[in-house]
């Protein structure tokens, strides 16, 4: 049996995201008591409803901020792969908390579409404006790592959200400062809630598999099991997984049926090195069984896991 890792340089990258967690957590906290303080003083539900749904950011932030720093942590005796599975429990956590506060926003507006409330429209359009700035600088921090890392694209997604709640308040307030019809603010909120929510649905189905150890996104096992059948020698691939070790690092293991005796000294290193070099995979397992031995493996059959 062999085992080979070819390992990127993730350290740097977690310190990177956590550092830049911290920057979107302690932003957005600081818009929160700002959005607060005026929709109460402005009679805006609109704007205490938005500072609810930032309020549900920075607990994300902060989940995913927290579950970067862990997986930096040393493994042990106990738990032998450290802490980076915390950051695939926090995509999912995150996925779930955008969908818990865009529908509390879209109750809310439902609420409002039967009692409009009135409410001081300058306010409220000075205080989204900044809302949608503070988001959009906030998700720029994220816009360089989304698509290697589940968390920060939670992240991404969280924070163009509430930019884009943010500026359906600032187009709503516009209406109703010109026309008088309190309904707008209601119906626009709903509109973009909608929208957060089936953008939304990708990054809880991917979070989602990655918990049920699913093959990662990107990733073609059908691929993975061709290239491990065409190696020099192999004759049989079998009980072969694929999952996600944390939101950035994948893990293989499998069974390659072969002559020990053509098994070559570097042929294990060097089927692990293509493995991450073609399809990404950072950890990867093999065991080979004898294709002499009598009886054959009892892992062998698809539907035995």
């Amino acid at each position: 049996m062999g085992h080979e890792h070819e390992h990127r340089h993730f350290g740097a990258a977690r310190t990177h995201s956590a550092r830049v967690f911290g920057i979107g957590v302690a932003l957005n906290l600081g818009l929160v008591g700002v959005q607060v303080a005026y929709g109460v003083a402005s009679h805006s539900m609109a704007l205490v409803a938005d500072a609810g749904h930032n309020l549900g950011d920075v607990l994300g932030l902060g989940l995913a901020s927290a579950a970067a720093l862990l997986a930096q942590r040393k493994p042990t005796k106990h738990r032998t792969y450290g802490y980076r599975r915390l950051t695939v429990f926090a995509a999912l956590a995150n996925a779930i908390l955008l969908v818990l506060a865009t529908g509390a926003v879209m109750w809310e507006s439902v609420r409002r579409l039967r009692s409009p409330e009135v409410v001081d429209a300058k306010t409220v359009i000075w205080v989204a404006l900044a809302g949608a700035v503070v988001n959009g600088v906030s998700a720029l921090l994220f816009f360089d790592g989304r698509g290697e890392d589940l968390n920060v694209r939670a992240a991404f997604a969280h924070l163009v959200g509430d930019a884009a709640i943010s500026l359906g308040v600032v187009g709503a307030s516009l209406v109703v400062l010109r026309t008088g019809w309190l309904w707008v603010d209601s119906a626009a909120a709903i509109v973009v809630s909608v929208l957060i929510l089936a953008s939304t649905w990708s990054l809880l189905r991917s979070s989602l598999n990655l918990v049920l150890d699913a093959v990662p996104e990107g990733i073609d096992i059908d691929a993975v099991r061709a290239f491990l059948q065409q190696r020099p020698n192999v004759r049989e691939v079998h009980d072969l997984h694929v999952w996600a070790m944390s939101t950035t690092e994948t893990a293989l293991t499998a069974h390659l049926v072969m002559p020990t005796s053509l098994c070559g000294p570097t042929f294990l290193s060097g089927t692990c090195r293509e493995l991450h070099e073609r399809f990404g995979i950072e950890h990867a397992t093999l065991q080979v069984d004898p294709a002499e031995a009598p009886d054959p493996c009892k892992l062998a059959p698809d539907e035995i896991v």
